[in-house]
Parts: structure tokens; C-alpha cells; sequence
């Protein structure tokens, strides 16, 4: 028998596709499912790393779709707008996002309506930081809300794409209905029922991506779907163990629901920045040195083969592409410079260790 792996490509080998390529070369993406052209609505939420894929898409001159950009009731400053494409703050996991869907929909009702703050103002439990005044009443918060919701229907139903940053694992959810937060209840805001700490297993996250993408192309049938996985450390854990334990397990746990996932549904990709940042390959040298937050070299390499591989602004909405042209040094360097300018990130999680 002819050795199965003789005839393999180099990335199929340690050797050949990991160890002997300069690090700043690294492009561990072999084939994509579809591109993304210049007339496409791209639609963004999820953790904090999600923000550089909206300010990419920005600035290459693609349709970055924000469907809340200024304020639309009296109770909301003008604060986090464009931020994701609707004013939801970090989705963090992936029962945070199928709830948003659901309550965008009318389809759940949690009963936390409202968190208060010992300032005397009230934040929304579900996007506790996105105005650092909170709402001055519940009866503002609660307006605002509703046209808040309104948009992300408007979000789920007409974006011709929709990138998910997977985040954590960990969450913090009311006994009572289900309702995860971004955050724990007493960091931002306190509540008035009882809550609980809960870790996520694969399969329950599994169970609710599969969910929400199937209620998302009952009203949008056509959209496509890029998950990532974010490489950035957790800044705490709840769990009785080491955070580095703590953020293994949640990090591999991310990359296995999201590989399930891209299998299991047509049109949805798996794009690696967990991989660029974290491997081997980087050397550390992605880190800074609180050996968490992501350099801008780091950020600019992630982006740089993401716009290698999806970005398209001569195809319109391929659903196979041909391997793609490795540009040279020069513009490669062009993209990096650009991308690693205005990097302040907005993170709910920050405030757990502040």
C-alpha cells in the first residue's frame, strides 16, 4: 500500500506548514466556502475581539451594516453606537446570542427588566455599559430598549452576512427564567431576584447555535455565517480553579462548537484568529506584556489574511473561490499600518478585575 500522506499538501505537515514558515507569513486558512463582496450587508456581534472585524471591514470600504447609529429616544446619550452593528454591547456567548433573537422576536420575556445602581440610575441587565450614565428611569431604559430591539430585527432579517466572536464560556443567569447577563449581577447594577454562576457544556452550546441558526434563516434564508473564536484570555474566572485552567477549558471548548458547527450548516465558515494569535507559531510575540490583550501586530495579522480569503470586492457572493493571490510585502505592511491605528476596544469584561 502507496503511503496515504506521500502526495499531502505542505499545510497538511508540522514541518512544512507550521515550523518552517516565517511567523508574519503564517495563513493557516486553506479554502473558504464563500466571499464577501463590496455590495454586502456584514453584520457583527460577539466579544470583544469582535470590534476589529468591524473596523476592518470599514475601512477596506465594505458595507459594515450598523443599523443603530445615533440616539433614538430621549433616555440614550450618544455613546457605543456603531460599535457592533446594533447598540447590544459584547455577546459573550453563544446563550446570549440566541436569547437576543428571541427577545428581538417577542418568542422570551425575562423577567429582569431593569438593574439599579447605587448612583440611583438603572442600567438594562442585558447591555449593562453601554451609556456610562445609565438611564435616569426605568420607563427610558425601557423605550429605549424597544427601539434597540427593533433594530437587531432589522439587523437578523437583511444583513447578507453575520460575524459571531465567539467569547466565553462562563456566565452568570437568573434561577428564575434562564436570563444570562454579560456580566454578573453587583458589578454594574444589582437585581431583585436570584442568580447563579453556570459553565456552559459543548453540547448546550451546541444545542443553541444550532437553534439560533435555524430560527435566523427561517427569516433569512441566504445569510451567511463566519464564526470565530476569540483569543483573548479570560480577565477572571468564577470557577474554583486556576484561570489559566479556566480559560484553556472555555477556549477549547469555543473552537470545538464552532468547528461543529461549520460542518453541520451550509454557509457557515470557521475563520481562524484564535489559531494566528495563540499558536506556536506566534512565538508569544502576539501578547503584550500583561499576556493577554492581543497586540496590534497581532490584530493586523488576523485581519491580514481574513481580508486575504473573504474579502472580495470584484466577486459577488462566490460560493467557491479559487486559491488566493498572496499580495506582496508592501501591501501587506499598507494593511498592518492601517489596521493597527485606533485599536481602543470596548470590553464589559475589563470591569471584573477594574
Amino acid at each position: 500500500m502507496e503511503n496515504p500522506y506521500r502526495n499531502l499538501p505542505d499545510y497538511a505537515f508540522w514541518r512544512r506548514g507550521v515550523s518552517n514558515i516565517e511567523p508574519s507569513e503564517f495563513d493557516p486558512v486553506t479554502e473558504v466556502p464563500f466571499t464577501i463582496c463590496a455590495e454586502d450587508k456584514i453584520a457583527t456581534a460577539g466579544s470583544c475581539f469582535a470590534q476589529h472585524i468591524s473596523r476592518t471591514l470599514s475601512a477596506e470600504g465594505f458595507k459594515y451594516f450598523v443599523v443603530e447609529t445615533v440616539p433614538q429616544t430621549i433616555g440614550a446619550e450618544n455613546e457605543n453606537f456603531g460599535t457592533f452593528s446594533a447598540r447590544f454591547g459584547n455577546v459573550y456567548t453563544v446563550r446570549q446570542l440566541l436569547q437576543l433573537f428571541l427577545r428581538a422576536y417577542g418568542l422570551y420575556v425575562p423577567i429582569d427588566s431593569y438593574w439599579e445602581r447605587e448612583d440611583g440610575a438603572v442600567v438594562d441587565p442585558f447591555r449593562p455599559q453601554i451609556q456610562q450614565g445609565g438611564f435616569k428611569t426605568v420607563d427610558l431604559l425601557e423605550e429605549d430598549r424597544a427601539a434597540h430591539l427593533g433594530a437587531v430585527r432589522e439587523m437578523f432579517e437583511c444583513c447578507d452576512v453575520f460575524v459571531f466572536t465567539l467569547g466565553l464560556t462562563e456566565a452568570w443567569k437568573s434561577t428564575e427564567d434562564g436570563a444570562v447577563f454579560p456580566t454578573a449581577p453587583g458589578v454594574v447594577g444589582s437585581g431583585h431576584g436570584q442568580y447563579a454562576f453556570e459553565n456552559f457544556s459543548v453540547q448546550s452550546m451546541i444545542d443553541d447555535l444550532s437553534r439560533f441558526l435555524t430560527n435566523l434563516r427561517v427569516l433569512n434564508p441566504q445569510v451567511r455565517v463566519v464564526l470565530t473564536v476569540s483569543p483573548v484570555p479570560l480577565i477572571a474566572t468564577y470557577e474554583p480553579r486556576h484561570v489559566l485552567l479556566a480559560t484553556t477549558f472555555s477556549k477549547a471548548a469555543l473552537r470545538v462548537v464552532a468547528e461543529i458547527i461549520a460542518r453541520k450548516f451550509d454557509n457557515v465558515a470557521y475563520f481562524p484568529s484564535y489559531e494566528i494569535v495563540t499558536g506556536p507559531q506566534a512565538r508569544g510575540k502576539y501578547f503584550a506584556d500583561d499576556l493577554r490583550e492581543v497586540t496590534p501586530a497581532g490584530v493586523a495579522h488576523v485581519m491580514t489574511v481574513f481580508q486575504r480569503h473573504y474579502l472580495n470586492k470584484n466577486d459577488n457572493r462566490s460560493q467557491s473561490v479559487s486559491p488566493p493571490q498572496i499580495r506582496n510585502t508592501k501591501q501587506v505592511e499598507q494593511d498592518k499600518a492601517r489596521i493597527m491605528a485606533d485599536l481602543q476596544i470596548v470590553c464589559d469584561e475589563e470591569i471584573l478585575d477594574a
